[in-house]
């Protein structure tokens, strides 16, 4: 019986993809600290990444391992991915990195653009 679950992946590669995600947008906001892009304070715990933006507000990243999903939580609503053809996407295709982007950038009072981890 296979145990791959519908989202297609195993758990390792869950862990694997969901941690080279985090640790992307980790050094896309090291990057910008650096240029002097905007000052986004980032703290992770495990799969857990909380990112303190100037004006307070915040952006959380959640891994959910046992559902296969990965969580946003902004100011502007909280948003479920799953892992489809390559992709995360919410339920209504939206795409992780797009809405990231749009969120922060709301957040932050200046465009902003988050990347997929390159292979």
């Amino acid at each position: 019986m296979d145990d791959t679950p519908a989202s297609g992946l195993t758990d390792l590669a869950f862990h694997q993809l969901t941690g080279r995600i985090l640790a992307s947008i980790e050094a896309t906001l090291d990057a910008w600290l650096q240029d002097d892009v905007v000052d986004i304070d980032a703290h992770r715990t495990g799969g857990l990444l909380e990112m303190g933006f100037p004006n307070g507000s915040t952006i959380v990243i959640n891994t959910q391992p046992p559902l296969h999903e990965l969580w946003l939580a902004a100011r502007a609503g909280g948003y479920h991915f799953k892992h489809r053809q390559g992709l995360w996407t919410e339920r209504d295709g939206q795409e992780f990195f797009a809405l990231l982007s749009q969120r922060a950038s709301e957040q932050a009072g200046k465009a902003l653009r988050f990347e997929p981890p390159k292979d």
